[in-house]
């Protein structure tokens, strides 16, 4: 009789622990980035409008789509993204880029995406460009 009481609480606690668990699956941030498709909002180099024919950053003017396998539209270009630094920053991969563009996401919501970065200047090296990019949901 030890036994089966034993048993039964066993199971009890194993069916418990079972159901208190949450299941797991895609965080809070990854939702709001994959959610909607993003049109840029302003593309700032320096302070300054970029978004323009001949702009560093003309080809992310458009829409952009964060898929959630990983894959994605910014602008032109097409290729992967992931989140680095606990989902405070997002890479952006392309064979249309020389290299992975990382990015701090200095702000996410359901309506905005404002990201940060900056970028070698071949004519000045000892000079970064200062990149912001603004994106609203669409």
């Amino acid at each position: 009789m030890k036994r089966f009481a034993y048993a039964i609480v066993v199971i009890t606690l194993m069916v418990a622990f079972c159901h208190c668990q949450k299941e797991e699956g895609p965080s809070e941030r990854f939702r709001l980035l994959t959610s909607p498709t993003w049109a840029s909002d302003s593309l700032l180099v320096n302070g300054l409008d970029a978004s323009g024919p001949g702009g560093l950053l003309e080809n992310f003017n458009g829409d952009v789509k964060f898929n959630e396998d990983g894959t994605g539209t910014f602008g032109n270009f097409t290729g992967t993204w992931r989140f680095a630094m606990d989902e405070t920053e997002l890479v952006i991969e392309s064979e249309s880029l020389n290299f992975p563009l990382t990015t701090e996401i200095a702000e996410l919501t359901s309506a905005s995406l404002k990201i940060t970065t900056t970028f070698p200047n071949a004519a000045n090296p000892d000079e970064d460009f200062k990149i912001r990019m603004t994106f609203r949901a669409k």
